[in-house]
């Protein structure tokens, strides 16, 4: 690995980080067809922190400290409801659609970028939201036989994932991203025990190990998702996000027996293509703005 470059490194933690998330999903939709959702995030969130706790222990006293509480309560409970959305999703869509969907997150956060920090919002960067927009409809397909509330589950988990992403750019100004992921850890355990009581029902000793096994998967890409933007820019990895698509296809296909339709199949590459694209928009943009002084 070390002989890597910094950017290779990146882009190869970037895919197992991915790689460990469609893992994560695909656990995530077997046992919601058992046990409610909330249950599952529960395992999600509890096996992170056992993870956290364990390998932040000696820094927890130091981590800890935070100078924007609130916001982090926020940032953690938009994640959360990411998450609970989602996984509630998988118990009545394909992974491979679920999935899709969810990826529109990226353009909404350009919008909300856009919006709420007065980030630049071209007319080429509104037509890449706009096809995304276009290509979570392929999939959800509003007033067909084949729509239902439950579609609209991944769409809502994009928007609480692109607004818990918008707070993370104010918290990363200020705080050490460890501590971010700490919050998120501790608070999302915190929410999913108290509500947990109500859904919990005793699972067998091979269902609570896959529910620890979850929560251990989950636990280890959200770590290599951040050593991934330590060692490269966020804009040479972040592409490499969409690979999530045809990892929960396939975990779609091997285990679910789901095949997707040609308008689904259609709508998937309508969203990642307009990721890439607004992707590539923004990554000029930034060059262009780091060029701009040495020009003057």
């Amino acid at each position: 690995m070390r002989a890597l470059s910094p950017t290779a490194q990146g882009i190869v933690m970037m895919l197992g980080a991915i790689f460990l998330f469609s893992t994560m999903d695909a656990m995530a939709k077997g046992l919601s067809a058992t046990y409610d959702p909330l249950q599952v995030v529960w395992a999600r969130y509890a096996g992170q922190t056992a993870v956290v706790m364990l390998v932040l222990a000696p820094r927890l006293h130091l981590l800890i400290r935070t100078h924007h509480l609130g916001l982090q309560l926020l940032r953690s409970g938009l994640l959360f409801a990411a998450t609970l959305c989602f996984f509630t999703s998988l118990s009545h869509l394909e992974i491979a659609s679920a999935t899709a969907v969810l990826n529109v997150h990226p353009m909404l956060l350009t919008l909300g970028a856009a919006l709420i920090l007065k980030e630049p919002l071209g007319p080429r960067r509104l037509i890449g939201i706009g096809a995304a927009l276009f290509g979570a409809l392929l999939i959800i397909r509003p007033g067909s036989d084949i729509f239902s509330l439950a579609s609209l589950l991944p769409l809502a988990a994009g928007i609480f994932l692109a607004s818990y992403a918008l707070a993370t750019r104010f918290l990363g100004r200020d705080e050490p991203i460890l501590t971010s992921f700490l919050y998120t850890a501790l608070i999302g355990t915190l929410v999913a025990s108290l509500l947990v009581p109500t859904a919990w029902q005793a699972p067998p000793p091979i269902d609570a190990l896959l529910f620890l096994v979850l929560g251990t998967v989950g636990a280890v890409g959200q770590f290599l998702l951040i050593r991934s933007l330590t060692v490269a820019e966020a804009g040479a990895v972040a592409p490499f996000g969409y690979a999530g698509v045809v990892f929960a296809t396939l975990y779609g296909v091997i285990f679910y027996g789901e095949t997707p339709d040609a308008l689904s199949g259609l709508g998937a590459l309508v969203i990642i293509g307009a990721g890439v694209y607004v992707w590539h928009r923004e990554t000029r943009a930034r060059q262009a703005e780091v060029k701009a002084p040495a020009a003057r």
